[in-house]
C-alpha cells in the first residue's frame, strides 16, 4: 500500500467514527458499549498508569480511563482530529504515524489496548512486536478483533432474506468490512497474538454464542509461569 495516511483518512472520511458510536443501529450500538466494556474490565487501568492505545481513532476507548496518563496513536489526521475533541482535558498525548517510526522508549507503557485495528494494517506482526517492545515486564495488553466470517454470514443472512428494509438493519455495511486487510477466526487470533503474549482471558460481544467482537486480555511473556 503507497500512502498508509490517506487510505486510512479516507476511511475516517467515509465512515464517520463518531456517529458510529453514537448514530448506528441499535444492534451496532448494543455489541460496540458491550465491546467497551470488555476492554475496561480487562485493562482494569489503576490511577496513573501509562496506557498507550494503538490505533486510538477518535479518542472513544482512552476517554474511558479519565484517570491514567494516555497516549494515542493513530497513522489517520482525520482521527487524531476528532480525538483531539473527544479527549480535551485529559492527560493525553496523540501522535500520527506508525507505530515503529515514533520515537517510544521501550517497556514506556503499562497497559497497551489495540482494538479493532489490526485488520486494517499491512503487517499485523509488526504491530504487534512493537507492541511487545513498548509492554512494561509484567504489563497487560487488551487485543479485540471482529469475527468477519461470522459477521459476513450474518450480512449474508439478512441480505437474502430481505430485512435490510427493517430499521435495525438498513446501515448493516456500516464499519467499512472492504477496508479489511485481514481476516481471522478466534482460533487464528489466539494462535497470533500467543507468540508475543500470553493470552489470559477471551470474551465475545455480543456473547459467546454470537461471538462478533472477540476480546483478547494479554500479559508480557515475561511473566508465564516456569514449568
Amino acid at each position: 500500500m503507497k500512502d498508509v495516511e490517506s487510505w486510512n483518512d479516507a476511511f475516517a472520511r467515509r465512515y464517520d467514527i463518531d456517529a458510529y458510536y453514537n448514530d448506528s443501529g441499535f444492534l451496532i450500538r448494543w455489541v460496540e458499549r458491550l465491546r467497551l466494556r470488555h476492554i475496561r474490565k480487562m485493562v482494569a487501568a489503576q490511577a496513573n498508569d501509562r496506557i498507550l492505545e494503538v490505533g486510538c481513532g477518535g479518542g472513544h476507548v482512552l476517554r474511558m480511563f479519565p484517570k491514567s496518563d494516555l497516549t494515542g496513536v493513530d497513522v489517520s489526521g482525520e482521527m487524531i482530529r476528532k480525538a483531539q475533541r473527544n479527549l480535551k482535558g485529559l492527560n493525553v498525548t496523540l501522535l500520527k504515524g506508525e507505530l515503529h517510526q515514533l520515537d517510544l522508549d521501550d517497556h514506556a507503557f503499562d497497559k497497551i489496548i489495540c482494538t479493532e485495528v489490526l485488520e486494517h494494517v499491512v503487517d499485523p506482526e509488526l504491530v504487534l512486536g512493537q507492541i511487545q517492545r513498548l509492554l512494561r515486564p509484567g504489563g497487560r495488553v487488551v487485543v479485540t478483533f471482529p469475527n468477519d466470517p461470522l459477521v459476513h454470514q450474518i450480512k449474508h443472512f439478512i441480505r437474502k432474506g430481505g430485512l435490510t428494509v427493517l430499521p435495525p438493519f438498513r446501515r448493516i455495511s456500516w464499519g467499512g468490512d472492504h477496508y479489511h486487510l485481514h481476516i481471522w477466526k478466534v482460533k487464528a487470533m489466539r494462535e497470533l497474538l500467543s507468540r508475543f503474549f500470553e493470552v489470559e482471558t477471551v470474551r465475545y460481544a455480543p456473547l459467546g454464542l454470537l461471538p462478533i467482537r472477540c476480546c483478547f486480555q494479554c500479559r508480557s511473556l515475561e511473566t508465564r509461569p516456569t514449568q
